[in-house]
């Protein structure tokens, strides 16, 4: 499912326009968005809980020619998925 395929059927389960249902998803995922890079958790009970994670700086290769690099250490976003959810998958 994409982005417009995920309007469309929000727009149909609440019964507002596609319009109006593209403006909520795009306002909850920058609310996502601004609270992650803040640090901060977003946690939606039942479904999962998104968080910013920390990756060590480490050394790699270059595929191409083999030499060693430094990769550089960084914050990711993750995904934690809530019990809710797991049942609903299995």
């Amino acid at each position: 499912m994409n982005k417009s395929e995920l309007i469309d059927q929000v727009a149909k389960s609440a019964d507002i326009s596609k319009a109006a249902a593209g403006r909520a998803i795009d306002a909850a995922i920058s609310a996502i968005r601004g609270t992650l890079k803040k640090g901060g958790m977003v946690t939606l009970v039942g479904f999962g809980t998104f968080y910013v994670g920390k990756r060590a700086a480490r050394s790699g290769r270059n595929p191409r020619t083999g030499a060693a690099i430094k990769i550089k250490a960084a914050r990711v976003p993750k995904f934690r998925a809530g019990k809710e959810l797991k049942d609903t998958v299995n």
